[in-house]
């Protein structure tokens, strides 16, 4: 495993990550949550991702029991939770970036994951109906209180991530120092060209999402688009079934599969490969609901010496995409 310096802060994070959206309290059982977490940590991962919202908490509960279990060193890992859209309960209150909900929903996860600080607190989305200096000011006063150590974003604008840095500076707070976006090869404006200037001017770093589109990217879906053992078989993720196996993207990810074997590598270890050569991606978050696909992506690095100019350009050729 490698690791990066998270934008300019001084926290260093594994380039690869573990996620818990959809798997952990809901597509899988504990016992294999657990399994993916050891391997995760014993090949080098430091960084576990989760969320308020997934699996309405249980994402959280699930991994707390096994921090606890294992009882790993706490200074040897990094954990994140994401505020905005709320656990399983449904109040008026009880989701948005409003400092009573900031604070209410920092301490629930601090109970479900069993830690007595998180090392990452992500604003989930923008709230336009929250001034945003209140929003610096309640992870500002977070930070002071010790219970989370760095604060970001995910899935903002480039303006509303300048708004946040610009109340930080004008008022003296802790500014946030990482957005967490979506990004692959079939979704890229974002993170190659609408951040560009903020890379520069704030040190912004990124925990990246959804490196395999949805799993589109590791080819499984090239010959079997009806397949129901994949996440995109569930009921409550027919939205992302939608946008994610169109017939344009199926037939790019068919020869993206021709490549990776000219090249003698799996494609899904090709794909989160690619996300790692953009050196603005600080680490890559990957999901797994069984152990032999974390067993395969987790090897992604060594596809890294693989993507000469050459193959890049072949890449390139492929998708079509390559935004100005």
């Amino acid at each position: 495993m490698k690791y990066n310096r998270l934008g300019r802060s001084g926290l260093q994070i594994s380039q690869l990550s573990l996620g818990s959206w959809v798997t952990f309290g809901g597509q899988i059982d504990d016992h294999t949550a657990e399994q993916l977490m050891i391997l995760a940590y014993e090949s080098g991962v430091n960084f576990f991702d989760n969320a308020e919202t997934y699996s309405d908490g249980r994402s959280e509960i699930v991994m707390g029991k096994i921090f606890k279990k294992l009882g790993w060193e706490r200074s040897s890992y990094l954990v994140s939770s994401k505020v905005y859209f709320g656990d399983h309960r449904k109040g008026i209150n009880q989701r948005g970036l409003s400092k009573k909900h900031i604070f209410e929903a920092c301490h629930s996860a601090l109970d479900r994951l069993q830690v007595d600080y998180l090392d990452l607190y992500y604003c989930h989305r923008p709230d336009r109906n929250v001034p945003i200096e209140e929003t610096v000011w309640a992870m500002h006063q977070l930070i002071m209180q010790g219970k989370v150590l760095y604060w970001g974003t995910s899935e903002w604008s480039a303006q509303e991530i300048t708004a946040a840095h610009l109340v930080a500076r004008e008022q003296h707070l802790m500014p946030p120092v990482v957005e967490q976006p979506q990004y692959n090869m079939f979704h890229r404006h974002r993170v190659e060209v609408e951040y560009s200037r903020i890379y520069e001017d704030y040190g912004l770093g990124t925990t990246i999402w959804s490196p395999l589109a949805s799993g589109v990217l590791t080819g499984k879906y090239n010959d079997q688009v009806g397949r129901s053992d994949t996440r995109l078989s569930q009921d409550d993720l027919q939205w992302l079934k939608e946008k994610s196996l169109s017939e344009d993207r199926i037939l790019k990810s068919q020869q993206l599969g021709v490549l990776a074997r000219d090249l003698g590598v799996s494609q899904a270890k090709l794909s989160v490969a690619w996300c790692l050569k953009n050196p603005h991606v600080s680490s890559v978050i990957l999901g797994a609901s069984r152990i032999e696909q974390l067993e395969e992506t987790i090897q992604s690095l060594e596809v890294l010496p693989l993507l000469t100019e050459e193959v890049m350009t072949r890449i390139e050729g492929i998708l079509q995409n390559k935004p100005v």
